[in-house]
């Protein structure tokens, strides 16, 4: 009995008959399914297998020659892996397990909790929405809007009418469209302002945005004609005079928001660079890429060029996302001179680049927020998590551990360490923020394999490794996710 017992596990097409899994096809495509169900029987095989090598080696060791089991005798533990056999292998208990790897693997986009201290986690979603952006989701859902109406006519109006008056409110632009990146930006003005044209760009200024895009291939996409000038580390205002001819559509500058060149280095000054464009009639395009609004360096961060600085030092056009530092949804803004602005609005691709209503809805709660910097600091979860004090951080650790059992304390050693916090998401390169982490470390299980156990949790918690260590920075948890946590800590050390 013992050696026919795996081959009662039933096949994947029988499987696929039976009524308790039929029923998910009609929920998911039929591959999803047999995938499923072969990853099930496996597991299922080699548990059984193991079972049964466990039970074969307590016989071996446990049985005296001089007296074997009757014939037709069961011990014990072959009724009880028996049982545990027909249970494993029954319909129900089978679609059970199916259904949970297939929500697993296939449950598509969920909550989880950011623990590794990246704040800007572009695997995580970068910036999560204020409450107030996702409330005015959650309003322009939940019914008709007024995306393209005038309320007082009734006439059909312009979708980015109300976030373009916030945008120039706040940056002192005269003019603003939004589309759906800053690439896309970026693509939208060099083809309407460089299509087929020379645009002067400095060779330490050549960056790779994410992704493998690099800034060459989108100056190619948009029709224009790629002019490298200076060198890797020192680029002149004469490099780029000298390089300006009667094919130039414009000068790009583009901020070195993902690296840094430091040392023996030199570039140009964006009031420089104005005045030379005004001299020749050249427009200036400063590409902003992580767009701050307000400078981090008044919180002891690294500075960063604000989008008002570079409105109010000239720039003709201003680039920048607006999933980075300014805290909202993906998307990226085109600010600056009207007269610029309202030829990128005549463009046939500005249609396809365009952003829908909840990009919108979502953009224009969080803006409000810049309305009063006090405000913004303390609800848009970005600029809250940046500026957050040690201290705070600190607290949030003392309230995790306080609420750990000492029996799961015995599973694994937690005490909280000193570490450092990252932006992500291509914004203050090489630059670290002080934290408080949550350390985690146990002599019956790896690192990995704590992390991966948390990351099972519902919801996933994604945490990161040092030194057979695994670390929670709680920078980047919120409030509401302590108890979370420490319920899945719970958890682990019970099992």
């Amino acid at each position: 009995m013992r050696q026919d017992i795996l081959r009662s596990i039933p096949s994947v097409h029988e499987l696929l008959e039976s009524p308790e899994i039929s029923k998910l096809l009609a929920i998911y495509p039929r591959q999803l399914v047999v995938d499923a169900i072969r990853a099930v029987l496996e597991d299922v095989r080699q548990t059984l297998t193991h079972k049964k090598d466990l039970l074969q080696q307590g016989n071996n060791r446990d049985t005296s020659p001089s007296c074997p089991p009757c014939e037709g005798e069961e011990t014990g533990e072959v009724k009880e892996f028996v049982e545990a056999q027909t249970i494993a292998l029954s319909p129900q208990r089978l679609s059970i397990l199916v259904r949970q790897f297939l929500r697993q693997k296939y449950c598509g986009i969920g909550h989880a909790i950011n623990a590794t201290g990246i704040i800007l986690h572009t695997g995580l979603g970068r910036a999560p929405l204020a409450d107030e952006a996702a409330r005015q989701i959650q309003n322009v859902l939940q019914s008709f809007c007024t995306l393209e109406i005038e309320r007082l006519t009734g006439r059909r109006g312009v979708r980015y009418h109300h976030v373009e008056q916030l945008i120039c409110m706040i940056t002192g632009a005269e003019a603003a469209l939004v589309v759906n990146n800053n690439a896309a930006a970026v693509l939208l003005v060099l083809d309407t302002l460089a299509r087929g044209k020379e645009v002067v760009i400095s060779r330490s200024q050549l960056v790779e945005i994410g992704g493998s895009f690099r800034m060459p291939d989108v100056m190619s996409k948009g029709g224009a004609i790629l002019v490298e000038v200076g060198t890797t580390n020192k680029t002149y205002l004469t490099d780029y005079s000298n390089a300006i001819t009667e094919r130039t559509g414009l000068i790009l500058k583009v901020h070195q928001s993902n690296f840094k060149i430091v040392g023996f280095t030199e570039m140009v000054d964006l009031k420089d660079l104005v005045l030379l464009g005004r001299e020749r009639s050249i427009p200036v395009v400063y590409d902003l890429g992580s767009g701050a609004l307000i400078d981090p360096e008044r919180f002891g961060l690294p500075r960063e060029p604000t989008v008002q600085e570079s409105i109010e030092d000239g720039a003709d056009i201003v680039t920048f996302s607006t999933d980075k530092l300014l805290g909202g949804p993906q998307g990226g803004i085109i600010a600056g001179k009207k007269k610029w602005i309202d030829l990128l609005k005549r463009n046939p691709l500005t249609r396809a680049l365009r952003v829908g209503k909840l990009t919108i809805a979502a953009l224009e709660a969080t803006l409000k927020l810049y309305l009063d910097e006090g405000l913004a600091e303390k609800k848009i979860p970005v600029l809250a998590m940046m500026f957050a004090s040690v201290e705070t951080i600190e607290e949030r650790c003392k309230k995790l551990i306080s609420k750990i059992t000492p029996e799961a304390k015995t599973f694994m050693d937690i005490s909280t360490v000193e570490g450092i916090s990252e932006m992500g998401g291509g914004s203050l390169p090489g630059e670290g923020i002080p934290t408080k982490l949550i350390s985690l470390h146990s002599e019956k299980i790896n690192a990995g394999e704590l992390a991966a156990q948390l990351r099972g949790n519902t919801p996933p918690i994604f945490a990161r490794i040092e030194q057979d260590r695994v670390l929670l920075d709680m920078r980047t948890v919120y409030d509401n996710e302590v108890d979370m946590i420490a319920a899945a800590l719970e958890n682990i050390g019970s099992s």
